[in-house]
């Protein structure tokens, strides 16, 4: 068992549609790293009841007591783990999640133009609002907790540069590593992998930046303009 005191524990809060799965992928590529998908979601789909693709399957795959997942992605970790790549959605921490768990992680965030969010996210569910993207909650992270910020356009324009600034805010070294990964499903994918992640399983990396404005359905643009804010807080903070 490696010495917890030296083990890296990173949490990356980002919403959805956010290239999270991506990142997810670039860090498991490192060597001695240990991901952990969306740690929080069957509690979050237990706690609102909300119906889900995969809503049963997910249930039985993850604790659905927050404190339970708490305790695990702040406990011992196995043999050979340097960095464990907490991937968080911020739209899972729920208002009666406790927060002091928290203070023991390396923070970071992902964050993307709210105009491209709601229109991937409305090709996928139709309706979301603004605490289904998680903008608010992240900012709430920020604020409480701090850390290191990037921006999904900078990472596709520039995977080399935006990781390796990433990787010294946290104090690990960046890989080379990251940038490639075989395509295909991962052990630790969640069970929610088919319903969402078909792009990431068929790539081998980064896929490139598209400059093209996002098509953001007209009963949809005052959504964009409430996360507007939110956004624009953590920009103005990115590496």
């Amino acid at each position: 068992m490696p010495d917890d005191r030296t083990a890296t524990r990173i949490a990356m809060w980002s919403g959805p549609r956010n290239v999270s799965t991506a990142l997810m992928r670039s860090f498991g590529a490192r060597p001695g790293t240990l991901v952990v998908d969306e740690p929080l979601y069957a509690y979050y789909l237990a706690a609102t009841g909300l119906d889900h693709p995969g809503r049963a399957a997910v249930l039985a795959s993850r604790p659905t007591r927050w404190a339970e997942v708490a305790a695990a992605l702040t406990g011992p970790l196995p043999a050979g783990v340097t960095v464990q790549y907490q991937k968080h959605m911020t739209h899972h921490l729920l208002p009666e999640v406790g927060r002091d768990w928290i203070a023991g992680l390396r923070n970071a965030y992902l964050i993307r133009d709210p105009a491209h969010v709601v229109a991937s996210y409305a090709k996928v569910r139709g309706a979301p609002t603004l605490d289904d993207l998680g903008f608010p909650q992240q900012a709430e992270i920020f604020r409480s907790f701090g850390g290191p910020v990037i921006d999904s356009a900078d990472l596709l324009r520039d995977p080399r540069g935006t990781l390796g600034r990433l990787c010294a805010a946290l104090g690990i070294g960046f890989d080379e590593a990251m940038l490639s990964w075989p395509p295909g499903r991962r052990a630790t994918d969640g069970v929610w992998a088919p319903h969402w992640y078909a792009a990431v399983e068929a790539s081998t990396g980064f896929a490139p930046y598209d400059p093209r404005p996002a098509a953001v359905p007209a009963h949809l643009r005052a959504l964009v303009d409430a996360a507007m804010p939110f956004y624009a807080e953590l920009a103005a903070r990115k590496l």
